[in-house]
């Protein structure tokens, strides 16, 4: 089973080469921000409660995620190939309670793949990401707030799996087909 933490920051290319990865891997595939959107859309507590922080462009609440990514997790069988946790965890305390979720199942996140893309890149792509799709939190300000959060919250991460030894940087810049190709090598390695 090959459990994979996708990691970059917001507009990375995450969903993307997620996508590549479900097909050519097999991995089931829980992306926080489309199960959180699902919430919001059918207005459900959850729903709710997740959108008042998004909107501010603030983490939804530890205990809230775990329990989420939990039930899907465990929705997919104890036969599946493995899963990519994509938007997930988001801070040490959040990768520390995935750690003892698999843990629990007798599983472990098997890479930590970081995609790695310059600020500049990353606005442009939000940018045009919010034009096209019209999503409410791809808009200038919301954007700088969540690259805020990103350095001082999540980007301290990429040390901690360091020290975990599963740290794979790869460079998010340039085609996609280079860059799925050094995701693969990775994938293929473990």
């Amino acid at each position: 089973m090959k459990n994979i933490v996708i990691f970059g920051a917001p507009g990375s290319g995450k969903g993307t080469q997620s996508d590549k990865m479900i097909a050519k891997f097999g991995l089931e595939h829980i992306s926080t921000g489309d199960v959180l959107r699902s919430e919001m859309k059918n207005g459900t507590e959850l729903g709710k409660t997740a959108k008042g922080y998004i909107d501010n462009g603030q983490l939804i609440p530890d205990e809230l995620m775990v329990s989420i990514l939990a039930g899907v997790y465990d929705s997919f069988g104890k036969e599946h190939k493995g899963v990519i946790f994509d938007g997930f965890p988001r801070t040490i305390p959040q990768a520390e309670a995935l750690k003892q979720m698999l843990s629990e199942r007798g599983h472990q996140v098997s890479a930590m793949i970081e995609l790695d893309v310059p600020e500049e890149e990353l606005m442009k792509r939000l940018v045009l990401r919010g034009q096209q799709s019209g999503r409410s939190d791809d808009n200038e300000e919301t954007i700088k707030k969540r690259l805020g959060v990103y350095h001082s919250q999540t980007a301290p991460l990429i040390e901690w799996y360091r020290r975990e030894g599963i740290h794979h940087h790869i460079d998010g810049l340039g085609e996609l087909d280079r860059i799925f190709g050094d995701i693969s090598a990775v994938i293929e390695a473990l």
